[in-house]
């Protein structure tokens, strides 16, 4: 695994995603996306590290035109812009991080084997979290039962 850090870019494969993103035409970008997406959240027996490595950079893409979301890129994501992408990548992002994160994830076994697994899920939870915040529980009822 080509991988120096836990960022969703600190990888070969999400670091050469970015790169083709800038080398691919403004109009085209969103597709691009949300082709990785689809590859990643589709059903599938296995979900090999590279599709999860770029299903993971673009997943953090899209959480960053979120408003709670953080700028996804370090040096290594895109340095053109992207377009305005649309708000149905947030659940298909959430679809594909969650298939990252199982035991069909070839990404998810090699972390598993990391010292700094933890990091790393804690990384893919606060991307998922943006995408779908997480219900808080009610101090109190709404109504009286």
């Amino acid at each position: 695994m080509g991988t120096w850090d836990i960022g969703p870019f600190d990888n070969d494969t999400a670091a050469d995603f970015a790169g083709d993103l800038d080398e691919t035409a403004l109009e085209e970008r969103e597709a691009m996306i949300r082709g990785v997406l689809k590859r990643a959240a589709g059903p599938a027996d296995f979900l090999g590290i590279y599709d999860g490595e770029r299903a993971v950079g673009a997943a953090a893409l899209v959480a960053a035109q979120h408003p709670d979301g953080d700028l996804a890129c370090s040096n290594y994501g895109p340095s053109e812009p992207l377009p305005e992408l649309p708000a149905d990548l947030r659940m298909l992002a959430v679809d594909a991080l969650d298939q990252v994160i199982s035991n069909r994830s070839e990404l998810a076994e090699l972390w598993a084997e990391a010292a700094n697994w933890s990091m790393w899920r804690q990384d893919i939870t606060r991307l998922r979290n943006v995408l779908d915040p997480p219900i808080p529980p009610q101090e109190e009822a709404l109504f009286e039962i």
